[in-house]
């Protein structure tokens, strides 16, 4: 079955995650009736991480370990980088499993009967080494998918040893890729020094890079893969404050950067794409692409409708136009989390992460409605 995989420029080393979970219902409040995925595991970046950075960074100073992260549902800071719940708990809770652990600090002992989270807040998909030796770009990523892939395997060969055990574990699991791939171009483009048109010629080896890790928890054992696409970039606050310019038509109608959602858009149909490949060299495997983009546009072209007041404006952060900037204790909270789409400039708020997870549990936002997988 399927034979590319994705190397490190330098050491040849396959690079490869996998991914998460997902499943449907209507209201994430409510468990999925007759669902039969007992365990969700997930990789992915600080859009999805549970904790893994948290734990990772030891007694190092940092503002997620402080409030107002965490503030909305938890009370406290807890390794996710918003305000409280991010996709996958909401993906969680509509399966009726509790929320995902990060998977680090109990790598080598958790039993993880409901599942794992290995995502890791900064993560990219290719190793560091691609883009030192092709750019001469360095980059600090806690954690890539092969690392996380590395560690999936070792947790799987202590819970569930043999390749029937393990087939049998990942037969009855969800697997979330993602969203992965975000940060191999956030780390290029938020330093506007940087010519933009570089990460087009790696974007194909972003999303091939992607497509091997796809194969490989297949090959593992893996029947159900939610794969979802990047979000509008051109639309985030540490974007526009970036590339702020003062040419019209760098923007569109709703006031975001065209160029880089175009280039989002590009990234997504590239993977589109690679699903399409997947599927046809995998039948009788579930792959499911989910449309974050569109899921996330909602909130940015209909504002209203949700309660918020200004979708291109951070909740925490600095005094520019895009409240734009470091969120920590010391920084400004502009108002209620539940009146804003972003919270930090990158990350969006708890309420944003329930629309754009609705939209993929009950459609119209994946291909195949995440409820109909059951």
């Amino acid at each position: 079955m399927g034979s590319r995989r994705c190397f490190s420029a330098v050491s040849g080393v396959s690079v490869v995650v996998l991914a998460i979970s997902i499943v449907a219902l209507l209201n994430a409040d409510v468990a999925l009736c007759g669902c039969s995925y007992k365990r969700i595991f997930a990789f992915g970046d600080s859009l999805i991480d549970t904790g893994n950075l948290l734990y990772s960074i030891g007694n190092s100073a940092s503002p997620i370990k402080e409030l107002p992260y965490g503030m909305t549902f938890f009370k406290h800071p807890n390794g996710r980088v918003t305000d409280g719940r991010v996709v996958v708990d909401f993906y969680a809770e509509a399966l009726g499993l509790p929320l995902l652990p990060p998977s680090i600090p109990e790598e080598a002992s958790g039993q993880f009967p409901n599942g794992a989270n290995f995502a890791v807040a900064g993560a990219i998909a290719l190793p560091p080494e691609y883009y030192k030796t092709n750019y001469n770009f360095t980059t600090n990523a806690p954690s890539n998918l092969d690392r996380q892939l590395a560690s999936f395997k070792k947790v799987l060969a202590r819970i569930a040893p043999g390749d029937g055990a393990t087939r049998a574990l990942l037969s009855e699991s969800l697997v979330l890729m993602g969203e992965i791939g975000g940060n191999d171009y956030n780390f290029w483009f938020i330093d506007p020094r940087n010519p933009r048109e570089t990460p087009e010629k790696y974007l194909p080896d972003v999303v091939t890079c992607i497509g091997a890790t796809v194969q490989e928890v297949i090959n593992l054992g893996a029947r159900t893969i939610v794969v979802p696409g990047n979000f509008p970039i051109g639309c985030l606050p540490a974007y526009l404050s970036a590339h702020e310019s003062k040419v019209t038509d760098d923007y569109d109608e709703l006031h975001c950067l065209k160029w880089y959602n175009e280039f989002s858009q590009k990234h997504n149909l590239a993977l589109r794409q690679e699903v399409v490949r997947l599927r046809s060299q995998n039948p009788g495997v579930k792959i499911v692409y989910a449309d974050y983009y569109s899921a996330a546009m909602q909130f940015v072209q209909k504002p209203q409708a949700y309660g918020i007041a200004d979708p291109l404006v951070a909740c925490c952060g600095g005094n520019g136009p895009y409240h734009s900037g470091a969120c920590n204790n010391k920084t400004k909270l502009w108002g209620s989390p539940d009146r804003f789409a972003n919270w930090d400039g990158l990350h969006m708020t708890e309420k944003a992460y329930k629309i754009v997870a609705d939209g993929v549990l009950d459609g119209p936002f994946a291909d195949t409605p995440l409820r109909h997988l059951c």
